[in-house]
């Protein structure tokens, strides 16, 4: 069956209009795992005093209060996402913060809605991998950037290299029969092999290419913590699930947690995690 992008984007934005107040509840603690690569990202894509920020698929908007930090208020940020929920969690985040240079909007990263030459910078955490259109994305970001402008967004990189996530995205997959995805359509680990990143940004007309292998390991106190916050706040599992019965989702859910305890020490649950972080220049 040939992919169907439309029906695609349809779908992540039911799947995270019903996961996003679980993300959100663990902001804190996703915050916490992802600061270096954040950190990364923001210094790569030269977010300053007085920089305009596009933030592209931004969810709840937790790496765009950092990057409004930094920006201050003679700056701005716009965070952007497909899913209202988001959008609207990442907007009362901004009125609670009292952060008058970071606002949110519904936005489709292949379709912006805004105008040439706007931004100074775009950063994106773990939100391009899943375009269905990655050039489309690329050429959107690429055309409301300024000339010389930075594009930087960190991305999972393979599978093996992040087993908290790939090893339950197996057993789903397994347990329901579902084949893997296709070469090209948009996943988890979809723009994480060795090349595959940095080419789409040559493709899309970019420059100065850069990337910056980022470790950010995964801790909770147990592996009992570690699956609250999978069946939470991973819109993706809840989606690959959700047609199932209670007691077959629960079956499968105890299998993933058998499979990580092996990844539970002395001091706690601890998984490794790879991610790439890739910027370039309008």
């Amino acid at each position: 069956m040939a992919f169907d992008a439309g029906a695609y984007k349809e779908a992540v934005k039911q799947e995270w209009d019903r996961a996003a107040a679980g993300w959100h509840r663990w902001i804190p603690e996703i915050n916490a795992w992802l600061n270096g690569a954040t950190e990364a990202m923001l210094d790569a894509a030269a977010v300053k005093a007085g920089s305009s920020v596009i933030d592209i698929a931004a969810g709840d908007g937790g790496q765009s209060v950092y990057a409004a930090a930094r920006v201050g208020a003679e700056g701005k940020v716009l965070a952007t996402d497909i899913t209202p929920a988001f959008v609207t969690l990442a907007n009362a985040v901004a009125a609670r913060m009292r952060l008058t240079q970071l606002s949110a909007e519904v936005m489709d990263a292949e379709k912006l809605t805004l105008l040439d030459a706007s931004f100074d910078a775009a950063i994106s955490r773990l939100g391009l991998m899943y375009l269905p259109d990655v050039q489309k994305g690329l050429a959107e970001i690429k055309r409301v950037l300024k000339p010389g402008g930075r594009l930087a967004a960190a991305v999972f990189t393979t599978p093996e290299k992040s087993p908290f996530f790939s090893i339950p995205i197996k057993l789903i997959r397994e347990r329901r029969g579902l084949p893997p995805p296709e070469p090209g359509q948009p996943g988890p680990f979809s723009l994480g092999a060795p090349g595959v990143f940095t080419g789409h940004l040559a493709k899309a007309g970019f420059h100065d290419i850069n990337e910056q292998v980022v470790e950010a390991p995964v801790r909770f106190a147990s592996v009992e913590e570690c699956m609250k916050w999978r069946r939470e706040a991973s819109g993706t599992m809840q989606q690959m699930l959700s047609a199932l019965e209670e007691s077959e989702k629960e079956a499968i859910w105890a299998e993933i947690a058998d499979a990580l305890r092996g990844f539970e020490g002395p001091e706690g649950f601890l998984s490794p995690c790879e991610l790439i972080v890739c910027s370039a220049a309008a």
